[in-house]
């Protein structure tokens, strides 16, 4: 059911454009002269943006996901994921090295990590051959206070929301550091229910299916990290890192009520579906770092080995009754029952050295192997109580893969003003996937060796010390999450389901930037992406077996293009009483991808095509007011709007969100209440109508709007030195797993 909610929610790929659209990676670093303003600073650097935060009283109380989401050109809609500039995942990094979590343990980590730790932050928005990203994806970078004192310090956080349902997370985080020895560790924990009402109406000329009602799916959090970081000597150090996260989602339903109408036959039927759900998961993961400095110039050899074990388990029932208009319950006709575990086991290690020299030229070079294995023994068992039968489809999927990869960089200041980077990536992937009780003989055995080579470039001038403009080019490439390959179905209702796909294959990216910065506080950002087998989600729909259904493919869908311009600002005025982020932005879709048959059953429905194109237009800002000259009372005010846009599945209507923060300081403790979409404006609406006269239209209320208030208490030395963090050799396959 969380595949459901997420898949149909289509926040993550789609409303995420509230960001605009791009990349850029990492060159010699040529700072231009900082624009102060107010203890707050935001620059281009060569291959990457710099917002300083340091002594900000908007850091004040705050946590690392609050802060990111007021950074320039980093956004939030679902405020779960954090998105850059346009439909770029954001993979977060400290002090230079990847964060190893999960998607919903990476969460809960930025939202309990305070922001007074934070020195600054820098987005990259397209990363060079050196970082093992995929496709979209953008790094943000969070820069630790480096303070020298020892001690103990730490920080206790309790919140409580109020949306649809009530909500509360409390985490204490804790520092420590003696002589060359650091440990930190954090231990949260969140309870909520997270509810969606959905409106979903297909069908054509011959009749029509609407469904309509409530998804409710409570969650129970319980994570945390260990560091522990060690100076050897001078030169090496060594480090350990481990997370771990448990979830537990028990009682999710869905309660929807259908009405089928058959224009042929002149006749409309009702019927109610109910679901229950029971699922857990489990994430761990160890992560052993080992740094050597081999010279005066910063020269370095970093080693990584990581594990990842990963256990979902998840249950669910499927009941249809008959019913009355009046949505009264009567004799049931359907029952289907599934267990859809999932394990994935992963060993990672990468190796990665920078060489140093005199004249500036700097160059990089290292490799990465991954190993994963995931097994997935679901369960399907239906019975219709109309005929007295039952069908049971067992499907026990087992998937082996192995990356290869390795990447070399030479960066080099050709003068005082103009710098350059190029590099190139080599990737190589072989992977099979089988299903040792499969009916289809394609599912048995699907083998895939495929290798790409990366190109990357960057360039760099600084005209002057006003004036700074930049371009760069990369390619990727887009692997499906694991759970996209695992062929079963998530059921809406028994003819209304998604469906993934093992035959998926990896899309190409390439991008393009070019940004021009002045003053430090004024940016114009020109790109454009091509995906080439765009990985996403198509619905077929049509009469398979005397039944009107509506399937949501994972497949390969054509090809897409963006074009974007974003015109924004990073600014202070009156002295610092108020500091704007500012960004305005256009975007052009071009869509080309049609497929016409279910890539798993071979049923033919009628062609589905997007061959559409769509241009939006986008605002958002967020603004910092100090009401007092104390500076212990500050007023938040954000917003962002998005223009109607075309998607793979239609159309989305435009969506906007205003919301307030009222934040009071007092000594060690923190006081804030948030008001979030104050309008009730972030309803997702999407429609498409085809040309053979299929139409499909979602409509979906997250009840995002609510009050939030938190209360946080910073005790102990807080001049403590924070513990060096580690990079992660699993990061990309943990981002596969969401």
């Amino acid at each position: 059911m969380k595949k459901l909610i997420v898949t149909l929610s289509l926040l993550s790929g789609f409303v995420a454009f509230a960001q605009g659209n791009q990349k850029t990676d990492s060159v010699k670093v040529q700072k231009i002269e900082e624009v102060v303003m107010t203890k707050k600073v935001f620059k281009k650097e060569s291959d990457r943006f710099v917002y300083d935060v340091a002594a900000s009283p908007v850091a004040k109380g705050n946590t690392a996901f609050g802060l990111l989401k007021e950074t320039p050109l980093v956004s939030s809609t679902d405020d779960k994921t954090l998105k850059i500039a346009g439909k770029s995942n954001a993979v977060i990094y400290i002090n230079g090295r990847v964060t190893q979590m999960d998607a919903d343990g990476l969460e809960q980590f930025l939202k309990n990590m305070p922001a007074e730790n934070i020195q600054k932050i820098e987005v990259i928005t397209m990363p060079g051959s050196e970082f093992k990203v995929e496709s979209t994806d953008g790094i943000i970078n969070i820069i630790l206070k480096r303070k020298t004192t020892d001690g103990l310090n730490g920080n206790l956080r309790l919140s409580n929301e109020q949306y649809y349902y009530n909500a509360t997370a409390a985490g204490v985080s804790l520092n420590y550091r003696k002589d060359k020895l650091g440990i930190s560790g954090n231990v949260n924990t969140s309870e909520n229910i997270e509810r969606k009402e959905y409106v979903v109406n297909n069908g054509n000329q011959k009749g029509s299916t609407r469904s309509e009602g409530p998804i409710n799916d409570p969650n129970k959090n319980l994570g945390g990290y260990l560091n522990v970081d060690y100076q050897l000597n001078d030169n090496s150090s060594l480090a350990l890192t481990y997370n771990s996260r448990a979830n537990r989602s028990y009682d999710s339903t869905i309660d929807f009520f259908n009405t089928t109408i058959d224009l042929v036959k002149d006749e409309t039927k009702y019927s109610l579906t109910k679901s229950s759900e029971n699922a857990r998961s489990y994430n761990n993961s160890i992560n052993l770092n080992y740094e050597l400095k081999t010279d005066s110039l910063g020269s370095k050899l970093n080693l990584n080995a990581a594990a990842l074990l990963y256990r979902r388990f998840q249950s669910s029932t499927n009941s249809t009754f008959a019913s009355d208009i009046n949505r009264n319950q009567m004799s049931q006709t359907l029952g289907i029952m599934q267990n859809q575990p999932q394990i994935i086991n992963n060993f990672s290690a990468t190796a990665d050295y920078i060489k140093k020299f005199k004249n500036d030229l700097k160059i990089s070079v290292g490799g990465n192997f991954n190993k994963t294995k995931t097994d997935n023994d679901t369960k399907y068992d239906a019975f219709d109580f109309r005929t007295d039968t039952s069908v049971q489809m067992p499907n026990h999927f087992l998937y082996d893969e192995n990356i290869y990869g390795a990447y070399v960089t030479l960066e080099k200041s050709l003068s005082p003003k103009f710098s350059g980077k190029i590099g190139a990536r080599y990737e190589l992937t072989q992977s099979e996937g089988n299903s040792d009780n499969a009916q289809d003989e394609r599912l048995r055995s699907i083998k895939r060796n495929y290798n790409e080579i990366l190109p990357y470039l960057s360039l760099n001038y600084a005209i002057n010390e006003n004036n700074n403009i930049s371009y760069a080019f990369s390619s990727r490439m887009k692997r499906p999450s694991f759970w996209e390959l695992n062929p079963v179905k998530t059921l809406l209702t028994d003819v209304n389901y998604t469906q993934n796909n093992p035959f998926v294959k990896a899309s190409s990216v390439y991008k393009q930037e070019l940004t021009y910065m002045y003053k430090n506080s004024y940016f114009l950002i020109l790109n454009h992406a091509l995906v080439k087998d765009n990985i996403t989600e198509v619905p077929l729909q049509g009469v398979i077996d005397g039944v009107n259904q509506v399937r949501y493919i994972r497949t390969n869908f054509g090809t897409n293009q963006e074009f974007g311009a974003m015109l924004g600002m990073q600014k202070s005025f009156f002295k610092g009483y108020l500091s704007s982020n500012f960004n305005v932005g256009i975007q052009h879709n071009r869509n080309n991808g049609s497929l016409n048959q279910d890539p798993l059953t071979g049923d033919l429905f009628p062609l589905y095509e997007n061959r559409r194109n769509s241009t939006s237009f986008t605002i958002q800002t967020s603004n910092n007011l100090q009401l007092d000259k104390k500076k212990t009372w500050f007023l938040g005010v954000n917003y962002f709007y998005i223009d109607k846009q075309t998607i793979e599945l239609g159309e989305l209507g435009k969506l906007m969100s205003l919301d307030f923060t009222v934040k009071k300081l007092w000594n060690n403790w923190t006081f804030s209440v948030d008001l979030d979409d104050f309008l009730n404006t972030q309803l997702i609406s999407i429609t498409d109508n085809q040309e053979n006269g299929n139409f499909n239209n979602i409509t979906q209320n997250r009840f995002t709007r609510g009050v939030k208030l938190t209360m946080v208490y910073n005790f102990g030395n807080q001049k403590v030195k924070k513990v060096r963090d580690i990079d992660s050799a699993d990061k990309e396959i943990k981002n596969r797993t969401r």
